[in-house]
């Protein structure tokens, strides 16, 4: 990452960025007044900065053992699968009783929702159960037994691929929902310029939080942390009666696959890990070194659309590329675009850019039809693509593990200073981030104490990260690796894409093959970097527009 000052210039050298004020707050003359902002701003920040006292973070040892292991194991009852994919695939789906609390294993439960693959090559060549998670926290994992078909050489048909909906997620019992149409259109703008915005977001989070209070067992919240999650797998471990499980876990996934290594060492057999998260950060750090990455990924995509200027007509250079964009968030903050669609929207639709390569081609089609023809249709699909509308399932989720796996700061200046400072080199995405993480101030369970992740006792992991990963930036894979001294990691220089193995780099996808196949691993190097280097997939070429009645299905995200 630069250096701070090299951001700072370099976030005010460009064009005034986007705004929107709700009616009652719009300025007459805008361009003056968001200038008048953005000087205030800058110096108010840099004041602050001066003043600011350094937060030293500490972490709290792993507990030895958590109290109140079951005496019994509770089984699964198998039984159809309603989800298409599954239904394909063959699987069977059902519920596992686990407790609510496991410090108190006999007090009330709650279900998780499984799902399995079973093995296809005969038993004497049977691997053992892969347990897998998309990552989120809240992303839906029920699906994801079908991840083993993408591995290549058949290397999958070995194990029983398990997916499950962690606990408050999806089809799992009871799942959580707080205000579900809270992340829809008509939201005031994410920067928050006027003291009167940030009222305004400061009051909604805080509404949202006490939302989840009223509408979920608070007893359920107070047992949604990461550490409640990986009993879980243990649980889903034992009722399938393995010995051993192996993991193929993507983004937050690593996270609980970090945890699990640490609390559970013995019980791993292998272990992927695919774009992972750094466990120094959890959770607000994270936050906060996430905006520079997204922001660095968008200049990138805003660069590969000069190159196919010929495509889009957005310009030919990155620099103006950037200008058109940031022209049409300033007239959506002025007039959004079809009544529904403001700079919140546009940010929140664009993000995906930076999250993954997978969807330039018909990101680029739907800014070139907005900018150049006003199609404002395909960019509300996208959004109610993307977004969920109208189901909060995932987002509650993801604050009930994220607000409960460690306190957040609850002095609303310290996020204040935080994020106005990111704000100087990352323009984009930093006040999205804060108010999507906010509720965390007022959150009503009480926070816990991060695991210290220490993966000494876990003989073999495989781990993969593309070197410009903005949702969980490469130097946690390097940390990771650094405290499992059994991992081997394969770096995807210049990759800008998110959690993307087994879909056809066959650099990376072959290793993924031949480590379940046969538990090989690629020779681990001395020093802290990469044991293996595979070139990224390569940049897509347009054109090569998805037509505007096809959008592609919402992927699980990203610690924030």
């Amino acid at each position: 990452m630069s250096g701070p000052g090299a951001w700072y210039f370099r976030a005010m050298s460009r064009s005034p960025r986007p705004f929107q004020w709700r009616a009652a707050d719009r300025p007459a003359n805008v361009h003056a007044v968001v200038e008048r902002v953005r000087t205030n701003e800058v110096n108010r920040v840099r004041r602050f900065v001066v003043a600011a006292v350094a937060v030293t973070l500490t972490t709290v040892a792993a507990p030895t053992a958590l109290a109140g292991t079951p005496q019994a194991h509770a089984s699964i009852k198998w039984g159809p699968c309603t989800a298409a994919a599954l239904v394909a695939a063959g699987a069977e789906c059902g519920l596992l009783d686990v407790p609510m609390s496991y410090a108190d294993p006999t007090g009330g439960k709650i279900q998780l929702a499984v799902s399995r693959i079973k093995h296809k090559t005969p038993d004497s060549r049977y691997q053992g159960i892969m347990l897998t998670n998309p990552g989120g926290p809240g992303g839906s994992g029920l699906t994801l037994a079908t991840v083993g078909q993408r591995v290549p050489n058949h290397a999958g048909d070995s194990y029983d691929w398990i997916g499950f909906d962690p606990r408050g997620v999806g089809d799992s019992k009871p799942a959580l929902s707080c205000i579900p149409d809270y992340m829809d259109y008509n939201r005031p703008g994410y920067v928050p310029v006027t003291p009167a915005l940030e009222r305004t977001w400061l009051d909604r989070s805080k509404s949202y939080a006490q939302a989840c209070a009223k509408n979920n067992p608070a007893e359920l919240l107070a047992n949604m942390k990461t550490t409640d999650t990986v009993q879980d797998m243990d649980s889903i471990r034992m009722a399938l009666g393995a010995d051993q499980l192996n993991f193929y876990g993507f983004s937050y996934g690593t996270y609980l696959g970090q945890v699990y290594g640490t609390l559970h060492p013995h019980n791993v057999r292998r272990m992927v890990l695919d774009s992972t998260v750094d466990p120094r950060n959890v959770w607000y750090q994270a936050n906060l070194n996430q905006d520079s990455a997204f922001d660095k990924n968008l200049q990138v995509w805003f660069g590969w659309l000069a190159e196919h200027d010929d495509a889009y007509h957005l310009g030919k250079t990155e620099a103006a590329v950037r200008n058109v964009f940031d022209a049409q968030l300033r007239k959506v903050s002025v007039q959004p675009a079809g009544g529904i669609i403001g700079p919140d929207e546009l940010i929140d639709i664009f993000q995906q850019a930076p999250y993954y390569q997978l969807r330039w081609l018909i990101l680029g089609d739907a800014l070139s039809k907005f900018v150049n023809s006003g199609d404002w249709q395909t960019l509300k699909k996208l959004f109610d693509a993307f977004d969920s509308r109208g189901d909060d399932n995932g987002y509650a989720v993801y604050l009930a593990v994220q607000c409960s796996d460690v306190q957040w700061p609850t002095n609303w200046n310290q996020w204040r200073v935080d994020n106005w400072r990111t704000w100087l080199r990352a323009p984009y995405f930093t006040w999205q981030n804060a108010w999507y993480n906010a509720p965390c101030v007022y959150w009503p369970a009480k926070a816990s104490t991060p695991v210290t992740v220490d993966g000494h006792g876990v003989q073999s992991v495989l781990m993969i990260d593309e070197t410009l990963d903005a949702a969980t930036p490469y130097p946690g894979s390097l940390e990771v690796r650094g405290r499992f001294p059994g991992a081997v990691l394969i770096a995807e220089p210049g990759g800008t894409s998110h959690a993307v193995s087994l879909r056809g780099n066959a650099c990376v996808d072959s290793r993924v093959a031949d480590y379940l196949a046969t538990g090989a691993l690629p020779a681990r190097k001395t020093g802290r970097g990469a044991d293996l280097e595979c070139q990224p997939q390569p940049q897509p070429v347009p054109p090569v527009p998805a037509p505007a009645d096809r959008v592609p299905a919402r992927t699980a995200v990203v610690p924030g």
